[in-house]
């Protein structure tokens, strides 16, 4: 290969993906080489690997030594698997960077300096921003020749109004930095980029955008920039997830830090790791698991699940003056049609409509024609995200 490539790492507490892309002759993103991925860290750590050509994913695959999975040793190690099943190396490595701040409002090249602030927004995400900051000093130690940029997920939530960003709080702790930053923010940045190319002929200035997955948020974007969405200060708020608790009154915390007598560990643990789906349910986390149990429990989690989110559309509908487009995405709203179906059942006073033999199929267009709001399915793609950031700091 003669291209210019560069790859991408989404490195979490569970997993870690990766992508190659080569460069267009335009300097522009090309064609996608390699998609990889290390799920079940650390207990079980299971590897797999997609190629338009098999021999690339079959090399990576043997190079790929996941002995060590401390990231000091296994980033560096999967970024020479990367670059000797491409056959040359790699003109610069792209990162998902959970949390960017107040100031990051768009992709930067790593340094130090942006390091060392990056590290005191750690205790917003916990279960993504040290993992994140430990493979790129990684890289950074092995390889310094190596360009390293950071595309960040709360960067695509800094166009809306200060309104919509702020708390009901004291003003110097808002000057401190308080805010509502919002997530997601590359797989929206995705689907508003997308969305027009795919659908021209659709109207998409009121987008509604569901991300809906582990981790699970809605995103209001009119004309392609994002006004409101439903995560706030941490990635914790918003609609139940598969574990997190999403919204919840602030006097709960304090009760159960005062009456229960639960320390701050303990309450986070909770919310963060015993809560959403599984807490609902006591059985799983998996929606998958849920849809296929049966049994009260589940269906009582799934009914929640749909219902807050359904309630919290209304607002972000709101935000938006009307809707013409509801897009679904992540691995929830990519693959569950009982979600998506009672969804759309619960805003069928905004207009909302699907045709039930597209949504059994996964259809990208689930509408039937004249309906006055589009609904779509839209695969999420962080990586092409941070791929085009990262050429573009090239």
């Amino acid at each position: 290969m003669t291209e210019r490539i560069v790859a991408t790492f989404n490195v979490g507490s569970s997993s870690i993906k990766m992508a190659a892309y080569a460069a267009a002759q335009s300097g522009g993103l090309g064609p996608r080489l390699l998609r990889a991925e290390i799920a079940g860290l650390p207990e079980a750590p299971k590897i797999s690997a997609v190629a338009g050509n098999r021999n690339l994913a079959s090399a990576f695959l043997s190079g790929a030594e996941v002995s060590d999975l401390r990231l000091s040793a296994l980033a560096p190690r999967l970024i020479i698997a990367i670059e000797e099943a491409l056959g040359q190396p790699l003109a610069a490595l792209g990162h998902r960077v959970v949390q960017g701040g107040r100031h990051n409002h768009s992709s930067r090249v790593a340094t130090p300096e942006l390091l060392a602030a990056l590290d005191s927004l750690c205790a917003l995400a916990p279960d993504h921003q040290p993992y994140n900051l430990a493979a790129i000093r990684a890289v950074s130690a092995a390889r310094p020749d190596l360009t390293q940029t950071l595309s960040f997920d709360t960067a695509f939530h800094r166009t809306q109004p200060r309104i919509a960003q702020i708390y009901a709080l004291p003003r110097a702790l808002t000057d401190s930095g308080i805010l509502r930053y919002g997530y997601h923010g590359l797989s929206y940045a995705h689907i508003a980029r997308h969305l027009p190319e795919l659908f021209p002929a659709h109207l998409h200035k009121r987008t509604l955008a569901l991300h809906l997955g582990s981790g699970s948020s809605l995103c209001a974007i009119l004309d392609g920039r994002s006004i409101a969405t439903s995560m706030g200060f941490s990635a914790l708020s918003g609609i139940p997830m598969a574990t997190r608790c999403g919204d919840i009154d602030p006097g709960l915390l304090l009760y159960l830090m005062d009456d229960r007598h639960m320390s701050a560990v303990q309450v986070s643990h909770l919310l963060r790791k015993q809560s959403g789906l599984l807490g609902v349910s006591g059985i799983s986390s998996d929606l998958r698991v849920l849809e296929a149990a049966g049994m009260p429990e589940a269906e009582e989690a799934i009914a929640l699940f749909v219902y807050r989110i359904v309630r919290e559309c209304g607002s972000h509908i709101a935000a938006l003056g009307g809707i013409d487009a509801l897009v679904f995405t992540g691995g929830v709203g990519e693959n569950s049609r009982r979600v998506r179906s009672g969804i759309s059942a619960g805003l069928a006073w905004a207009g909302i409509r699907i045709d039930p033999d597209a949504n059994a199929n996964g259809s990208p267009l689930l509408s039937p024609a004249g309906s006055p709001v589009s609904v779509f399915v839209l695969p999420a793609d962080e990586e092409s995200e941070i791929a085009r950031d990262c050429l573009a700091l090239l």
